[in-house]
């Protein structure tokens, strides 16, 4: 026996194979998060440029927070690696087994994926605003005062547990299969990492028209009134412009990054479970059942009342 045939022989004999077989299928939705784990090796080299370019500017970069991001990103992708084939695959298999077309891929039906997934991406993005049980994993990526590359890697390790992924399900129901659905979506955050700088203004007008960019992006990070819940784009700015939430930067205004209600925290858990414990500290406040689990679906800022307390009457309060 050769040393090959006695490695296969190893190989075989250990069992790898067959959970393989059995993991395997789970994990290739997450062809996405692969993809992205690629990606990241560029990503760190296009932050350390822009790193060397305005370090010495504190209210635009802070290397130990950068490193932070990097690391909130890190955990993202673990989490999503590790439970997105078990929690998201079950659920993208059985709508594609009852799609209700087969449509195959080429360069058509890529590009229309492609803008179909940016689509489900603007609606989800927008949810994440507005309904708090998403904003509690969305709001680690606003929670920086700062606007560079790294921010684009503030990620929460608990969003596959907070079901934003069921917004592209019907695709897959549609009849697109799941795995280009995941790598679809990889390539629009690809796309979306070079959007998060302060050191591109503007681009030509026919690219701010159509396409999402960092001028537009720096308008959805900002906590300046008039500018928060607006901007909701992945790659195409004109979802924004259809559905009324487009906001253009303005040049005489300076913009403020970050939440209206800033955690500043060096933890890695509290960067990702703050809102979790804030909104669950809101549920338990004396109520009906009904009215205490309101706070999971209505808009962040949201709060009862005191006769809402009793009532289940609602109320609307900006935080």
């Amino acid at each position: 026996m050769n040393l090959p045939s006695m490695m296969q022989d190893v190989l075989t004999r250990s069992g790898l194979a067959e959970l393989w077989a059995v993991v395997g299928p789970w994990l290739a939705l997450d062809e996405r998060q692969l993809i992205f784990m690629i990606a990241t090796p560029f990503f760190i080299g296009v932050a350390l440029w822009e790193y060397l370019r305005i370090k010495n500017d504190p209210q635009l970069m802070d290397g130990r927070e950068a490193v932070r991001n990097f690391m909130l990103g890190a955990g993202y992708q673990i989490t999503e690696l590790l439970f997105a084939g078990i929690i998201a695959f079950p659920v993208y298999a059985f709508a594609f087994h009852h799609r209700i077309a087969d449509i195959p891929l080429n360069f058509f039906t890529g590009a229309v994926l492609f803008v179909a997934t940016d689509f489900g991406f603007y609606w989800m993005h927008r949810a994440s605003h507005r309904v708090r049980w998403l904003w509690c994993a969305h709001v680690t990526h606003h929670s920086s005062e700062r606007m560079n590359f790294s921010t684009a890697m503030r990620q929460n390790a608990t969003n596959i547990f907070n079901g934003g992924w069921l917004f592209y399900v019907p695709l897959a129901f549609i009849g697109f299969n799941p795995v280009w659905i995941g790598v679809s979506f990889a390539l629009s955050l690809v796309y979306q990492f070079f959007i998060h700088t302060t050191l591109v203004t503007k681009l030509p007008a026919l690219v701010e028209l159509v396409m999402n960019t960092p001028n537009h992006h720096r308008v959805h990070h900002a906590s300046n009134p008039g500018y928060i819940d607006t901007n909701y784009a992945g790659v195409f700015i004109i979802w924004d412009r259809l559905f009324g939430t487009f906001v253009e930067e303005r040049t005489d205004q300076t913009i403020y990054y970050g939440i209206t209600r800033q955690v500043p925290t060096n933890s890695l858990i509290t960067a990702w479970t703050h809102e979790y414990v804030d909104m669950f500290r809101d549920m338990q406040q004396p109520g009906p059942l009904p009215s205490r689990l309101k706070h999971l679906w209505m808009p962040p800022e949201w709060q009862r009342t005191p006769a809402a307390a009793f009532d289940g009457s609602r109320n609307l309060k900006k935080a």
